[in-house]
């Protein structure tokens, strides 16, 4: 159970680490403790010493799943990291990553971030084949096209895979004596790679996990590409064309760690200037006050108040260590909702005229919550601000977001859901105003949750991804 779900569910960590000689997982560990903002479910390693892969992985945090003794079982100087949230198939152990499995080319194992639009018929063909499948996620299907290849390569087989399957997928692979990684013709999911000294390199989701483990920031994988890394080096294969370079929008917004660098740009400060747009397009008179939903609202926070000259102040103490849990909370916990993740801070608060920045509002409940809190807490008006456009169109391509129905924006107007969530007023930026503060084209971002306009078609049977490969099973899936 997570105590305080957030409206919008992060995706996953991939992190790959070739460096021959050198302790590999424990750099891999370092790196997905940078990106466990991505997802908090569950954490797995690979690694390799150049014969073999060994592979631990469990549910949890990576602190849970990894301590000093494990880390000195996983010897080798290759290795590949996953950090989990579930996007297809349940909060389960056996769809923790990575994936392994026995191919033509010796033993691979595989992390995946993004899900695939076509997955359900690839299986079904595979399944047709006698292919037996030990997972419901999608991630595993492309294992699985991998591992049944005739090529002759283990590079000729991810090409063939890549042929065949579609969506967003930034994945790392991990062969014996290389480590592989590829991202789909859109570029939706992110995937860097860094340089840690000479010859060894990681590749990550976002450049933060390059940033604590040292490594200076080479290049984004290419949308289509692959990249092998092995004794010879770094060598490039550009597996299918570049459709178009479309990342997910809501990486600038919320996903990335705000010390990432995304298309050139500091995160921290595109989220500063979207406060700064935001500002512009709505301002508050006579506020005493601006603060942040904490984390991801801080920084357009601060951009409000610098563009509006109001006081920028902290008006509510996030409980950092609300992470995932297992201890079924009784009823009374679950109404405390928001509370037990934010409390407020009423010597800021009471009889002020407040404005309160957050990221994005997804079903409004939780939003609708926190503002009673502050009302609660004595605040004489509170004036919302959201530093993104109204979010009307689910995700297929990676984040766990409601079904378009469960959406509150493409049900209401803006007066609507100011009247739902309780606030004075509510303003969210533009879309224009969101890509000034970028400085990005907006057609370099996939912005569909936003505009309705997939850079992929979704089938119907696509729109029941998370739980379309479930099957009874003993094993029950952790309660979200």
């Amino acid at each position: 159970m997570n105590l305080a779900v957030p409206e919008i569910q992060e995706e996953c960590g991939v992190v790959g680490i070739y460096s021959p000689g050198e302790d590999a997982a424990r750099l891999a560990f370092f790196g997905l403790f940078a990106l466990q903002h991505r997802g908090q479910e569950s954490a797995g390693l690979a690694v390799s010493d150049g014969r073999r892969i060994v592979v631990h992985k469990d549910m949890g945090l990576v602190t849970q799943v990894f301590n000093e003794e494990i880390l000195a079982t996983l010897k080798g100087g290759l290795a590949i990291g996953h950090t989990r949230y579930s996007t297809t198939g349940s909060s389960v152990l056996r769809n923790v990553q990575p994936i392994s499995c026995e191919s033509r080319n010796g033993c691979i194992s595989i992390a995946h971030n993004g899900d695939l639009i076509n997955a359900t018929d690839i299986r079904s063909e595979l399944e047709a084949d006698g292919v037996v499948f030990e997972t419901t996620n999608d991630s595993e299907v492309i294992a699985k096209l991998i591992s049944r290849s005739d090529a002759e390569t283990i590079e000729d087989a991810v090409t063939e895979a890549m042929h065949h399957i579609s969506g967003a997928y930034s994945v790392v692979i991990l062969a014996a004596d290389k480590l592989i990684a590829m991202r789909d013709a859109y570029g939706i999911r992110p995937l860097c790679i860094g340089r840690l000294n000479g010859s060894r390199y990681v590749v990550a989701s976002e450049t933060c996990a390059l940033n604590v483990l040292g490594a200076s920031y080479v290049r984004d994988v290419e949308p289509g590409e692959i990249v092998v890394i092995n004794g010879d080096g770094l060598r490039e294969i550009q597996a299918i064309a570049t459709q178009r370079h479309a990342l997910c929008v809501f990486e600038f917004i919320y996903f990335a760690r705000p010390d990432s660098i995304m298309y050139g740009r500091s995160l921290h400060e595109a989220r500063r200037r979207m406060g700064h747009e935001l500002a512009k397009e709505h301002p508050v008179r006579n506020a005493h006050v601006v603060f942040p939903i904490p984390d991801t609202g801080t920084p357009a926070a601060i951009g409000f108040a610098e563009a509006s000259r109001i006081p920028y102040a902290e008006g509510v103490i996030k409980n950092r260590y609300i992470h995932r849990t297992f201890i079924q909370p009784d009823q009374r916990m679950r109404d405390l909702g928001v509370r037990m993740k934010l409390t407020p801070l009423k010597e800021n608060l009471a009889g002020r005229r407040v404005v309160m920045v957050e990221d994005s509002i997804v079903r409004g409940t939780t939003t609708g919550q926190t503002v009673k809190m502050i009302r609660d807490a004595g605040a004489a008006e509170v004036h919302v601000r959201i530093a993104s456009p109204p979010y009307k169109y689910p995700c297929f391509y990676g984040i766990d977001t409601a079904a378009q129905n469960e959406l509150i924006a493409a049900k209401l107007s803006v007066d609507e859901i100011r009247e739902y969530i309780g606030a004075d007023s509510l303003g969210y930026l533009s879309l224009q105003g969101l890509m000034r503060a970028i400085g990005v084209k907006k057609d370099n971002f996939c912005r569909a949750c936003l505009d309705g306009k997939y850079p992929l078609s979704i089938s119907d049977q696509a729109k029941l991804q998370k739980f379309v490969f479930e099957r009874e099973t003993k094993e029950e899936p952790v309660e979200a």
